[in-house]
């Protein structure tokens, strides 16, 4: 056998030796993994009740009480699903996890909703004090109200008649016994007249 083919079955079985002895400390770890007490069972907790928003609302209103006495804290979406906690006495209104608001809980109107799974009566928060309308002291708001006096209105008197002047025709004087001027214009042009024509005849 020559000195090559020695060197090749050489490496063969190296590289052999090599792989069973990593196949060995992999297998030695894994069961070094292995735990030798018993593993607990895990099991998932039951999910607690749900409430669904109605697709028949757009939005509905979550309220921090169950009245409508109580302010308002929020909406919820039509679809929207959350998880429910209790039911008032008479099982109108919900508690519902709402965080973000004291306390983390809220309440909706029950028949705006729908419920999976069945709840416990719970007690709600207590009422909520009565909105107050601010009063202003009557002394206070004495002292700026200012009199204006009333401003007499012009009183408006109609004028009188109006009175319109008539005046008699102009006449000259002493123009009764005179002959008008026209006439006399008209005259002395006919004289003129007959005065050309003699004067014509005489010269024929």
């Amino acid at each position: 056998m020559s000195l090559r083919n020695k060197t090749i079955i050489f490496s063969i079985l190296l590289l052999l030796a090599i792989l069973l002895l990593q196949h060995r400390i992999a297998q030695a770890d894994f069961m070094s993994q292995i735990p030798t007490v018993s593993i607990p069972t895990v099991t998932g907790t039951p999910p607690g009740a749900t409430a669904i928003v109605t697709m028949e609302q757009d939005q509905i209103n979550v309220r921090s009480g169950p009245s409508t006495d109580y302010p308002k804290v929020g909406v919820l979406i039509a679809g929207q699903e959350i998880p429910a906690l209790g039911r008032s006495i008479g099982g109108d209104w919900i508690q519902i996890a709402y965080p973000g608001v004291a306390g983390g809980v809220a309440w909706v109107y029950s028949p705006l909703v729908t419920l999976v799974g069945s709840l416990p009566v719970v007690e709600p928060p207590p009422t909520p004090t009565p909105r107050t309308t601010p009063t202003v002291d009557p002394t206070l708001a004495a002292q700026f109200i200012v009199d204006i006096p009333p401003t007499r209105l012009p009183t408006f008197t109609p004028p009188g008649p109006l009175a319109i002047p008539t005046f008699p025709p102009e006449t000259l004087p002493g123009a009764a016994g005179r002959v008008p001027f026209g006439l006399v214009i008209v005259g002395l042009g006919v004289i003129g007249f007959f005065g050309l024509l003699i004067s014509f005849l005489r010269g024929r």
